[in-house]
């Protein structure tokens, strides 16, 4: 396993996360999966093995049964807590009154309790909001969230799902305020889907953000199960295509993927982890599977090396248009240009 410094903290994480947005199969996310505690400390003792310290949960995933089989498996494994980074979320709606969702002081407060009682720890690595709250000003957000550090119940906190003058809003906040700051940006990223290039990936590398990349196979998509054709076999994407990929440019990446697969005798899916573990911006991609076979493949992909004819074989196939105003920036400050290439620096 490697491992990587998480953004501009201390803490080292491994390059894999182990996603669990399919333990307990309750509620909505019962569409994600539906593993028990069995299969869930299996998955867990597989993958601590493999040198994964990284998981990821959220309070909202099976309305909080995935944090319960996670602090289970923890110990019914006896694993040593402290060997552990474990990030969870809040934003979702955890109940039907009117408090009982977003980004306020009571609603964080609340939920962070009752993530830690779940999870059977006394202290969340990595906190993060889920996404933003319309309601709440992020002023009041990060103020809870410093507190929260100070009080020792979290050590860092992050963000999820935010545009680019979102999480640069807070992060001045948090400078010109003298308070902590977001330390990572959780985001969708993979070769059909690299939109956060056009404004999030170099905010993150100037302002020494750390990414973790959530559904980096484009929910199946990637692994090569999917066809042109329209010869599918079965799995969730079928049902229910979330969020809406660049799927032509997927098969596009796929007839590149499926020989060089074949040459370095491994998977596609292997390939497609390994070209974003690649990407400097990325500290974590979050790794998720219903079966174990999927992933004891997915952990291979940090032994994937790539030539350099490989790596712009597939940057050129999976790049993104050129759009307004990046185009005319590039030809208006050339004549400035620092000569640092934010996408491959």
């Amino acid at each position: 396993m490697n491992y990587k410094i998480l953004g501009n903290t201390g803490l080292k994480v491994s390059t894999l996360c182990l996603g669990t947005m399919n333990y307990g199969g309750k509620g909505f996310f019962g569409y994600m999966g539906n593993l028990d505690q069995k299969e869930v400390d299996e998955q867990i003792k597989t993958v601590t093995e493999a040198g994964v310290n990284f998981i990821d949960t959220a309070n909202i995933y099976s309305e909080g049964q995935s944090e319960i089989m996670i602090g289970t498996a923890i110990k019914n494994l006896s694993i040593n807590r402290d060997d552990l980074v474990l990030a969870t979320k809040v934003r979702g709606s955890m109940g039907k009154s009117e408090n009982d969702r977003g980004l306020s002081k009571k609603h964080i407060i609340q939920q962070v309790e009752a993530s830690l009682t779940r999870l059977g720890t006394d202290y969340i690595d990595l906190y993060q909001i889920h996404t933003v709250d319309p309601l709440t000003p992020i002023e009041e957000t990060i103020r809870t969230l410093d507190d929260l550090v100070s009080s020792g119940k979290i050590r860092y906190f992050g963000a999820s799902n935010m545009a680019a003058w979102q999480l640069m809003k807070g992060l001045a906040y948090s400078q010109y305020n003298n308070l902590d700051r977001f330390a990572s940006l959780q985001a969708n990223y993979s070769l059909d889907v690299r939109d956060v290039e056009r404004e999030i990936v170099p905010l993150l590398l100037d302002q020494k953000v750390g990414m973790m990349i959530w559904s980096p196979l484009s929910g199946g998509l990637l692994t090569g199960k999917y066809k042109r054709d329209g010869n599918k076999e079965a799995g969730r994407l079928n049902k229910f295509p979330f969020p809406p990929f660049h799927e032509e440019r997927a098969y596009d990446v796929l007839d590149v993927l499926t020989p060089m697969a074949e040459q370095k005798q491994v998977s596609i899916a292997q390939l497609a982890l390994a070209w974003l573990l690649h990407q400097p911006v990325v500290s974590s991609a979050i790794i998720g599977a219903t079966k174990l076979h999927q992933l004891k493949d997915n952990l291979k992909a940090v032994d994937v090396k790539f030539s350099t004819e490989e790596l712009n074989l597939l940057n050129d196939v999976s790049k993104l248009p050129v759009e307004y105003p990046a185009n005319v920036l590039e030809a208006m400050t050339s004549d400035r240009s620092s000569g640092i290439d934010f996408l491959n620096a």
